[in-house]
């Protein structure tokens, strides 16, 4: 018998995704998956790639009885999370939350790109997941949970993930400018933008198109600048490209004063830093990740050369459910109960 998960607003696209991954997991047992709007609907009839997997049909939210579960995954919008998690918490319910609830540290930093904040006490305890970059934290959130206490874990965003990954081991090093921006230029599939169509995201807007949006004022730029060290020099720009699911950052890094690294000197470094990080790949010199290669997958490919111009540039792919959202709330629920983080997240893309 393994541990009883359930998963809150399991008919959007990271929930069901939730959903796919949770339902053959090994530790983790789906006892329940929410929605309201699809209450008392098979999950099979709603996606039917489930035929045969699970008879579970959805519940609502408040009908459902979670007290009893181990862990109970969020994947609700942005502010009804810090709505949840209290309660789950004070039933001794492990929370992992998708949503940006819990990712700030700051309760005025999520004000100003979100709404004031009601759980600040949990938002100053809550571990912070992206366990190749703060596995301290989701260590000692293991720590806790062992000893019997409800944790809560909040998962990094799908931008912030590629973004930091591509990033973070140039900075850390110390290679990178410490007072120069730098700039984050990242491409999402349309399935990062949620399940609810939109003049931006139909079919008929999205396809053969691309372009950038929310330039300048887009709500995962203090995401990044808080996991970087990069405080109001993060010149951040997404993308929107006619994908179903697939993330690809590119960011470019002024060298610092006397850093000279040769592109091959990077590559060994980024391996050296992901040497421990199973579900992370660092391309060879010359060769650049592809969103085709992590479709479907927790995995993340990692890029990096020097531009003459004296500029790192790294790049980082993911799928932005899987590494950006499910898979990564799968990976940080595996530290906190225990278990290998690549448990039931063994899978590798399509070839073709």
């Amino acid at each position: 018998m393994g541990y009883r998960a359930g998963v809150v607003g399991a008919a959007g696209f990271a929930g069901i995704e939730l959903v796919r991954l949770l339902s053959r997991h090994p530790e983790f047992d789906l006892a329940a998956a929410t929605s309201d709007a699809l209450a008392g609907t098979p999950i099979a009839k709603a996606y039917p790639a489930f035929t045969g997997v699970t008879d579970l049909a959805f519940s609502t939210h408040e009908n459902t009885d979670f007290s009893a579960f181990d862990v109970v995954f969020l994947a609700v919008p942005h502010k009804a999370a810090m709505g949840m998690a209290p309660d789950l918490m004070a039933a001794g319910v492990t929370v992992v939350d998708l949503s940006a609830d819990f990712r700030l540290k700051d309760p005025a930093i999520y004000e100003k790109w979100y709404a004031p904040h009601t759980a600040t006490d949990l938002l100053a305890q809550a571990a912070f997941g992206l366990p190749e970059l703060t596995g301290d934290e989701l260590a000692a959130a293991a720590e806790r949970r062992a000893a019997g206490e409800a944790v809560l874990v909040g998962c990094a965003g799908c931008y912030p993930t590629a973004t930091s990954l591509a990033a973070a081991p140039a900075i850390r090093a110390g290679l990178v400018d410490a007072v120069a921006p730098v700039v984050a230029d990242a491409v999402s599939g349309v399935t990062g933008a949620g399940k609810k169509a939109t003049e931006r995201t139909h079919y008929c807007f999205a396809n053969e198109n691309l372009e950038a949006y929310g330039v300048g004022t887009h709500r995962h730029t203090p995401e990044i600048e808080q996991i970087l060290g990069l405080e109001g020099r993060l010149v951040f720009t997404p993308h929107l490209a006619p994908l179903n699911r697939g993330l690809l950052s590119t960011v470019t890094l002024p060298l610092a004063p006397g850093a000279a690294p040769t592109t091959e000197e990077l590559v060994e470094l980024y391996r050296d830093f992901y040497a421990a990080s199973p579900l992370v790949s660092v391309m060879d010199a010359g060769v650049q990740p592809r969103t085709a290669s992590v479709a479907g997958t927790c995995r993340a490919q990692v890029g990096v050369a020097v531009h003459p111009a004296g500029m790192i540039v790294a790049t980082g792919a993911i799928d932005n459910l899987g590494k950006g959202a499910a898979g990564q709330g799968v990976q940080c629920a595996n530290i906190v109960f225990g278990l290998p983080e690549t448990c039931g997240l063994e899978e590798i893309a399509n070839p073709v």
